[in-house]
């Protein structure tokens, strides 16, 4: 990349800084305003950081994706910190798109692939699906709580249409699934590891689209599963895992659960652990990073478990 670009993205504008020379420019955040920001970006590749959004940059991320820059989407959090690192307590768009230049020429981000339109979709359905559970938890605990016949018919109505809508995002996610057969096969790779349902495979391919291009180490702790070592001077205290993606690191919990019983290498594993002394919560949370890193593996070398374990 010969430049880095740092883009703040807002519901409808978009503030971009050019690293190089320092320029700034702001652009409607609709498809006249990007056609515009392409043609002042220009045709040779450069890195783009933004922070992400949700939907709001969506439309930036294709539209750049497609002329060939690089992207990096970073996380709002770590911008802001990057931002007290440097002393600069002030946030406006234009000093945000200026930081976000600078963090990543200083950083030296790595940019990666826009997500495709398809994935974007299957991203929305799953959001949707989470949302729909969150829900349907709630009207079984006020269903236990209601004693009135109206508040309980209503209740339970409420509770039959999330199921159904639930049944149709699960049915909608397992057909853009396999029209893409890439999406496809990293499907049955993974729902052929015990313990690995497709809900889970689902949001591991979601949620983890790197699965495949990186180690077992750095799949560990980008799920924030790797152990944190916390040291000072002749201090030692307990390393604890964190960071990293909370809502993946959640939806392994119930695999790993499963693995501990119909998965003979990971439920030796939990028991190996156990009988060491070690917590059940420990000895799930390794479960949990294992499962990840083998599934991690199978992608990387496009092979289900039955392959490579008889």
């Amino acid at each position: 990349m010969n430049d880095t670009i740092g883009i703040d993205v807002s519901k409808d504008t978009v503030d971009a800084h050019r690293l190089s020379d320092g320029k700034h420019s702001q652009f409607a955040n609709d498809a006249t305003g990007l056609r515009a920001l392409c043609r002042w970006l220009g045709a040779q590749p450069v890195r783009i950081v933004y922070e992400a959004t949700g939907r709001y940059h969506r439309d930036l991320e294709q539209k750049l994706g497609s002329a060939g820059h690089g992207l990096v989407k970073v996380n709002p959090r770590r911008a802001r910190r990057f931002a007290q690192a440097t002393g600069r307590d002030a946030k406006t768009d234009r000093v945000d798109a200026a930081l976000l230049a600078r963090m990543g020429s200083v950083l030296d981000l790595d940019a990666t692939p826009a997500p495709t339109p398809s994935m974007n979709e299957i991203k929305e359905l799953h959001v949707a699906r989470v949302g729909l559970i969150k829900d349907r938890t709630a009207c079984r605990n006020r269903i236990q709580a209601a004693r009135n016949k109206v508040v309980l018919a209503q209740l339970r109505a409420r509770q039959r249409q999330v199921d159904t809508q639930i049944a149709q995002i699960d049915a909608e996610l397992r057909r853009l699934v396999m029209a893409d057969p890439a999406l496809a096969r990293r499907l049955d790779i993974l729902l052929s590891i015990p313990g690995i349902g497709p809900i889970a495979a689902i949001a591991l391919i979601v949620d983890m689209p790197e699965l495949g291009t990186m180690s077992g180490k750095e799949a560990a702790s980008l799920a924030g599963l790797a152990p944190i070592t916390r040291q000072s001077g002749m201090w030692k205290g307990k390393a604890k895992i964190g960071g990293g993606r909370a809502a993946l690191r959640t939806k392994l919990y119930m695999p790993a659960l499963v693995a501990t019983r119909f998965n003979r290498q990971l439920g030796q594993t939990y028991k190996t652990l156990c009988e060491a002394g070690k917590p059940a919560k420990v000895a799930i949370t390794a479960v949990m990073r294992k499962l990840l890193t083998i599934a991690n593996a199978l992608i990387r070398g496009d092979r289900k478990w039955a392959e490579i374990n008889p």
